[in-house]
């Protein structure tokens, strides 16, 4: 038997094509029929797809992704829920130990009363204050600090003593700076000699509700000002 072998007569598919200028379509040959529908098909998809369904396409995957967004927050926000009365306990502590060290800060009202506790700290300890100048106030963003100069003469315990009283001030006071010298050209420093120490005490200060608004004001102007130098500038 001999091999099946079939071809394909396309001079009799090309012969479909010729001469269907100026004849009806309804009148042409299944090949070209089935062509001219099959581009027709493809030019309504292409439309379709440029004028409506690409657009519906992005949406869909915008909303996607916002989808996958949601998710993250809700799982992030259950976690929350189910941590929230350990979150609130946190809170609360927190909320505490701020009012505890807000309270070492004195308010304006009260800075010469604890400019006079550091005086009686070193008096108290039989020091001789030679110098003892409160210097400018240098004002930040939520507190205000009080560099004080201070020199006093004594004995080297009676130094460890005074500042250990000063530690235990109910305010904050942190000496910085701190020299000791030798007058007489003594040797010993730890014996019961005279000497001279000079230091910055500083202490610190809430700011009242006007300086924080005075502060706000300041930056205000301060950002805005940039603000106009970098419009400036372009």
């Amino acid at each position: 038997m001999g091999k099946f072998n079939p071809k394909i007569d396309f001079s009799g598919l090309t012969a479909q094509f010729v001469g269907l200028r100026g004849r009806h379509p309804g009148l042409w040959p299944a090949l070209p029929k089935t062509a001219l529908l099959g581009g027709l098909v493809a030019a309504v998809l292409g439309v379709a797809y440029l004028s409506y369904w690409r657009g519906q396409l992005e949406e869909l995957d915008t909303q996607v992704r916002h989808e996958a967004q949601l998710k993250q927050e809700f799982t992030f926000k259950m976690k929350q829920a189910v941590n929230l009365e350990v979150l609130r306990q946190q809170k609360e502590q927190v909320l505490q130990y701020v009012s505890q060290l807000e309270k070492q800060l004195p308010s304006k009202a009260e800075m010469d009363a604890l400019l006079s506790d550091i005086n009686q700290a070193g008096v108290g300890r039989g020091l001789q204050f030679e110098l003892f100048r409160p210097g400018q106030v240098v004002v930040k963003d939520y507190y205000a600090e009080l560099p004080i100069a201070i020199k006093l003469s004594g004995n080297y315990h009676d130094f460890g003593s005074f500042t250990s009283d000063l530690a235990n001030l109910p305010r904050i006071v942190t000496l910085n700076n701190v020299q000791i010298t030798i007058p007489d050209r003594r040797a010993d420093t730890s014996g019961p000699g005279p000497l001279t120490m000079e230091a910055i005490a500083k202490t610190f200060r809430y700011l009242d509700p006007e300086e924080i608004a005075e502060q706000r004001r300041q930056a205000a102007a301060a950002k805005n000002a940039n603000n106009a130098k970098k419009g400036a500038a372009k």
